[in-house]
């Protein structure tokens, strides 16, 4: 018998995944066209953290979305959406909370904390989100260092986090903010940076000796 209250992850790439939820079918952050995504079911809902193109793509949001599917979004990515895909659309900004059936979501805030990486992720643009489901709990970071509100966070089972200095964390921050709020799971993505692919085995490696209580998964995105 299947756990309906357990999501299937599917990787997609980087920054891209799908989560089947009890017969919900969730995609973060799509790209790659449809060629990515044509041996998935189409989705119920789409969650978009930011405006960058590793994030957002018009072209594959035209191809998997549906006329029923509800896309989520921060206003800086609905402002850059055509008229055909604002049809399903529900802005969210930090803070916001929106039940979609069964799940609760809560747009969970996702920044730099210097002043000099200010320019990749401002404050206030992108969302990262917590999706709530029979009491299970996911959070999905977007692009964002080890904030105040990650830290903060309760409760999670699974958790997306980045790790791609200097656009986001690098693995020692990742560990440091991890350690701090505790999730169940912890599935490193978003892990490309400037110089390659972080060294996420080493990121395991700091997580599991300060606390093996939290199981780090890697799975294949690139």
């Amino acid at each position: 018998m299947s756990n309906n209250n357990h999501p299937i992850i599917t990787p997609i790439k980087h920054a891209s995944f799908i989560l089947n939820w009890d017969n919900t079918v969730l995609y973060a952050d799509p790209v790659g066209g449809m060629k990515a995504y044509q041996d998935h079911p189409a989705p119920n809902i789409i969650i978009l953290t930011d405006i960058h193109s590793d994030h957002l793509s018009v072209e594959t949001l035209e191809a998997v979305a549906k006329e029923n599917t509800t896309i989520i979004a921060p206003q800086a990515v609905a402002d850059q959406l055509p008229e055909s895909l604002k049809m399903n659309i529900h802005v969210m900004a930090n803070g916001e909370v929106f039940d979609y059936q069964k799940f609760q979501i809560t747009a969970i805030p996702m920044y730099n904390l210097t002043e000099s990486d200010n320019v990749y992720h401002p404050k206030g643009r992108g969302n990262g989100y917590v999706i709530e489901h029979q009491n299970k709990r996911v959070y999905i970071s977007g692009d964002t260092a080890g904030i105040p509100e990650m830290r903060a966070l309760k409760d999670i089972d699974i958790a997306f986090v980045c790790m791609n200095f200097p656009y986001t964390m690098d693995i020692n921050a990742a560990a440091e903010a991890v350690l701090e709020f505790k999730p169940k799971q912890v599935i490193p993505y978003h892990y490309r940076g400037t110089d390659g692919l972080s060294d996420v085995d080493k990121f395991k490696e700091i997580v599991t000796q300060a606390n093996p209580q939290i199981d780090v998964e890697l799975l294949t995105w690139y």
